[in-house]
């Protein structure tokens, strides 16, 4: 396994690796995998993915009712978009500042005593915050002080959490197991933002920061049960100088991992900043209070369920569905943003959802398995680092322009910096990929894809096959 800047030349892992001969479990396993392969849940037959899936469930519902609560108690606390931007700000600086070497301590660390680590300290954070609140001494303050431990915590639990799954379930059912990971996290997206309501308005934000510190026993409970003899070994990358260079250079050398990464990046700045988006238009724009918020983060949700859903059931990640996702995610916020009546502004997040989702999975899908495994952690780290760390810098420039010229103003320049950063690397990618724009009629519909203009040079071969 080569993990070094030599390995530009060594293939990467796709789903159709196979286990090692030697290992009859693991072939066993991979019979049962191929016999299912059109199954949209045949990852979870694998019973170490099957506990982390469940813990998760419960995890991320908790989350969803902290997100809603943290943020309606700050606009409740200081009436400002702007301050709501600055905590989520806070929490995603952590991974702007600190990602990258997060990745280098993962590739380095045991992944699964990481993730109980991780789990453990946004446990306290989210109980701590609920004492807080529930005693009536909570202040902004403290609430910035939160999302910025959560923020330190997600810098080793989110390249750990994605890296493990592959240790979990194998190339075999990577992109399946990546897909329901997110249909998992949209799902508590429909529960948790409607239990979040309903706390707010009845007993207060408390209880809900209270549930989510409580539900992180759910994932550690599951990390504890799992079978180490089953997991997918990778090998660690050993303590060493120049290890966060070598990562740097191992993506700059693959237009496919470098472009993908540059989309993401600007669509997670701008595009992503929901709860600035959400609880103006529900608080300013529509004077609906909590319960209209909730009703966005719920319709948004099923949107990106059904997005997580319909990639679950892809057997490959094709470049050409994630840059017409993209196109297609920022176009429907421009319309959202122009939106005079809520329910149609409310319908509207469903699309927004939906595609939305289709650009997160299909790039993580991608991503991860076109990287070497012993670089994974850092590539993972990178991915996340721009995509969430983006959001520290657009969350203030998006909450002061939300402030300064009004919600709809912020939603369609976030919309508009999504649509033309999808059209530019779009066509980047047909450029370095030797490729072209092709649109003709099939069966007589429009039919939209990206084929070779000559044969592709060897570094281009992998963005041929990604985009067909």
């Amino acid at each position: 396994m080569s993990s070094g800047p030599g390995a530009d030349s060594a293939p990467a892992p796709t789903t159709h690796d196979s286990p090692p001969t030697h290992d009859p479990k693991a072939q066993a396993a991979a019979a049962s995998a191929g016999s299912s392969r059109s199954s949209m849940f045949r990852s979870l037959r694998i019973r170490n993915y099957r506990l982390f899936f469940m813990g998760q469930v419960v995890s991320n519902t908790g989350t969803w009712m902290q997100r809603i609560a943290q943020d309606w108690l700050v606009l409740s606390l200081t009436g400002s978009s702007t301050a709501v931007g600055v905590t989520t700000a806070l929490q995603f600086l952590p991974m702007l500042l600190f990602g990258l070497y997060g990745g280098v301590l993962v590739d380095r660390l045991p992944k699964r005593p990481t993730l109980l680590g991780t789990q453990a300290a946004m446990a306290v954070t989210g109980l701590a915050l609920a004492v807080l609140t529930l005693s009536g001494h909570v202040e902004v303050w403290h609430v910035y002080v939160a999302a910025f431990a959560v923020g330190m915590a997600t810098v080793l639990d989110n390249p750990a959490r994605q890296s493990f799954v592959s240790e979990m379930v194998g190339p075999e059912q990577l992109q399946n197991a990546v897909s329901l990971n997110s249909a998992n996290f949209q799902s508590a997206r429909l529960i948790g933002p409607a239990v979040a309501g309903v706390l707010i308005t009845g007993v207060g934000t408390g209880w809900a920061f209270l549930l989510n510190g409580l539900s992180f026993i759910a994932p550690i409970t599951g990390l504890l049960l799992m079978r180490a003899r089953e997991l997918h070994v990778v090998e660690r990358a050993p303590r060493g100088k120049g290890q966060l260079r070598e990562g740097l250079r191992y993506v700059a050398g693959r237009p496919e991992l470098i472009w993908t990464i540059v989309l993401v990046g600007f669509i997670g700045t701008f595009g992503f900043n929901f709860p600035v988006f959400l609880s103006a238009f529900a608080d300013d724009v529509f004077a609906a209070g909590a319960g209209s918020y909730s009703l966005f983060n719920t319709l948004m949700a099923v949107g990106s369920v059904a997005g997580a859903l319909l990639a679950a059931r892809r057997g490959t990640s094709r470049m050409r569905v994630l840059i017409a996702s993209a196109l297609a995610f920022g176009a429907v916020e421009v319309v959202a943003a122009v939106t005079p009546s809520l329910w149609l502004f409310a319908l509207l997040m469903v699309p927004i959802g939906m595609f939305g989702m289709t650009v997160n999975v299909t790039a993580n899908t991608s991503i991860q398995m076109t990287t070497d495994p012993a670089m994974r952690g850092r590539v993972m780290a990178l991915y996340m680092m721009v995509f969430l760390g983006g959001t520290p810098v657009g969350a203030p420039i998006v909450g002061w322009v939300t402030d300064t010229y009004g919600p709809q103003v912020g939603l369609a320049a976030g919309g508009l910096v999504s649509l033309v950063a999808a059209a530019v690397v779009g066509l980047v990618l047909t450029r370095v990929g030797g490729l072209r724009l092709s649109v003709g009629w099939h069966h007589g519909h429009p039919r939209l894809r990206f084929v070779p203009l000559a044969r592709p040079e060897a570094s281009g071969q992998r963005l041929v096959t990604a985009a067909r």
